[in-house]
């Protein structure tokens, strides 16, 4: 058996449909896939009848935003029961959609203060099906500015490090762990090796995560191999994910399928989650 961790859908800033992701595991021989949607978790019921209908199982996740000392690092939760559709949870839902309004909005005037690239927010409301988020603000510069690419876009204008980024979220880690803690959530440390250098080591030595996600597409070997040491070091989890979008020549991201876990580490993850 082999499970996909990580991947995103049109309910945040995928471009695949929930059941589109079914069949693509389902034509690639993965047993297992986590829906883990930025800061939203829905669509449980109708994803779980999926998982029956192309037989892939299927577990309810969530990418959460979280800031350290104002960089971004992201939890990945995966829940035990229905706690998703706690009433606290889903507050919180509704707090990161109006956030990701907010945050656009910003995006769009810094961008025209800072590039001269100018959108509007139906232009990105045009290409956002669930919540609002960076690939969909790379959309609508796609549209009106043809000559850059995704990637481009991210390098140049809104990546974490260019002058028009705007936090996603005001949460602290540690106001996340809380969040995901009190809910019976299993939280795992989300993509290590793309944490900004200033806040990598405190992360990791400050926060007591359930696990991290050691097997990810943008860690070199030398990178997948400390974060192995780590997990054992500190009792933690390893979990594999291809945070798979969907996004036609994306080269941030795998494809659903290629970062698998399986073996041992998968018997270990599902006994933690099933606890």
């Amino acid at each position: 058996m082999k499970a996909d961790l990580h991947m995103h859908t049109t309910d945040s800033d995928g471009r695949n449909t929930n059941e589109e992701l079914f069949a693509l595991a389902k034509e690639r021989g993965v047993d297992m896939i986590a829906i883990t949607d930025h800061d939203v978790c829905t669509n449980v019921k109708q994803n779980r009848a999926l998982g029956d209908q192309y037989g892939v199982a299927y577990i309810p996740g969530i990418e959460l935003s979280t800031l350290e000392d104002g960089k971004s690092v992201h939890l990945l939760g995966y829940f035990r029961d229905e706690a998703y559709d706690a009433k606290a949870m889903k507050a919180y839902y509704t707090m990161i959609r109006e956030g990701r309004e907010n945050r656009a909005k910003t995006f769009i005037k810094n961008l025209a203060i800072h590039e001269a690239i100018h959108i509007t927010y139906d232009d990105v409301l045009a290409v956002s099906d669930g919540i609002i988020a960076r690939p969909h603000i790379a959309k609508a510069i796609i549209n009106r500015y043809p000559q850059y690419t995704h990637n481009d876009i991210f390098n140049r204008f809104i990546g974490d490090h260019c002058r028009s980024f705007v936090p996603s979220t005001e949460l602290s880690v540690q106001e996340g762990l809380d969040l995901l803690r009190q809910h019976n959530v299993l939280v795992v440390l989300a993509h290590p090796g793309l944490l900004k250098a200033t806040i990598h080591d405190k992360v990791l030595s400050t926060y007591d995560f359930d696990g991290i996600e050691a097997y990810y597409g943008r860690h070199t070997p030398t990178q997948k191999r400390h974060y192995e040491t780590l997990a054992r070091d500190r009792g933690w989890l390893i979990t594999a994910g291809s945070d798979y979008h969907g996004i036609p020549n994306d080269k941030q991201h795998l494809s659903l399928g290629e970062a698998t876990l399986s073996g041992d580490e998968l018997d270990a993850f599902l006994t933690a989650l099933h606890r």
